[in-house]
């Protein structure tokens, strides 16, 4: 009789970062900012790679579906983010707050994917180069670029359909600036114990598989990088993959921070804060690491502006 008496929720209630109005404002126009140069950056690096004849390369290539990965999936957390800032919070459907995590978690999990494919394209690269190109044909990696996508979002839907059956039936506020796993877990009515081991399960594919791959691939480059007698030789080879190591250490701190192993000092605003580092503004600095740290994208963009400007 009690459960046929709540009232199930239909709505919840972003709160996203409580502060006085003039907080919220200059936190606006901040990621306001942000979001306009991640969109700028990540277009700029797909227009360079998808019109340089010099960037037709499996590590161009995969770079380019990073970027299509970080334009989604911040256009699917900040404008809402934003909506919440200058209302001081806002209102999400059921059906859109479920939406919203399904496109979340699949992005995240795709990118995990492809930087473990970025990786295994640096190691055989570097420590297997004279079958490069017999092993990294154009139709490879197309099945790897496909297969991290719907391997991401096959593993995200499982928990999707998991949390959806759920039931919400007290507080429809959520602590949190988007509809994210452990907040939803946290008010909702019916035991989630399930939902936590499958979730637990399913993040050894997502997380520790693609770890474990990143980790023995960059053993295997630095070992190939020490043996290469000429210093200039170990430099050049660091280079071509120091950008990537450096996008893959910021993305999988945070991730590791927020899901795996958060302390128990660990705040709520802390782990927004954590949260926001790997939704807003990783996918700024992916494209800003890869630009400035790569000559053929800066002489490709040299090459488009003094096109246009000619």
């Amino acid at each position: 009789m009690h459960e046929k008496n709540l009232t199930v929720v239909t709505e919840f209630f972003l709160l996203g970062f409580q502060g006085s109005q003039c907080f919220r404002i200059s936190s606006f126009c901040l990621l306001l900012l942000v979001y306009s140069g991640t969109m700028c950056g990540n277009l700029l690096i797909i227009t360079l790679v998808s019109t340089s004849k010099n960037l037709q390369t499996p590590m161009y290539f995969f770079i380019y579906q990073l970027s299509i990965s970080d334009i989604l999936l911040t256009t699917n957390i900040v404008p809402i983010m934003l909506h919440i800032l200058l209302n001081d919070g806002a209102t999400i459907s059921f059906v859109g707050c479920i939406t919203q995590f399904c496109f979340f978690g699949g992005m995240e999990a795709s990118e995990c994917f492809l930087l473990t494919v970025m990786s295994y394209d640096r190691y055989v690269a570097i420590c297997n180069p004279l079958r490069y190109t017999s092993i990294m044909t154009n139709a490879y990696c197309m099945n790897l670029t496909i297969a991290s996508w719907l391997l991401g979002f096959a593993i995200t839907l499982l928990d999707t359909i998991s949390i959806s059956v759920l039931l919400f039936c007290g507080s429809n506020v959520i602590d949190h600036f988007f509809c994210d796993i452990l907040p939803l877990l946290e008010i909702a009515c019916s035991d989630t114990f399930i939902v936590q081991i499958e979730s637990f399960v399913l993040s050894v594919p997502a997380i520790f598989i693609p770890t474990s791959i990143i980790i023995f691939s960059y053993t295997n480059i630095v070992l190939a990088i020490l043996r290469i007698p000429s210093n200039i030789g170990r430099e050049k080879a660091f280079s071509t993959c120091s950008s990537h190591l450096t996008v893959v250490s910021i993305f999988y701190w945070t991730i590791f921070s927020v899901y795996v192993v958060p302390t128990k000092q660990q705040t709520l605003t802390i782990s927004k804060v954590l949260s926001l580092l790997y939704t807003v503004f990783t996918p700024m600095i992916n494209p800003i690491i890869y630009s400035f740290r790569n000559k053929d994208i800066k002489k490709a963009a040299f090459n488009v502006f003094h096109k246009f400007a000619a």
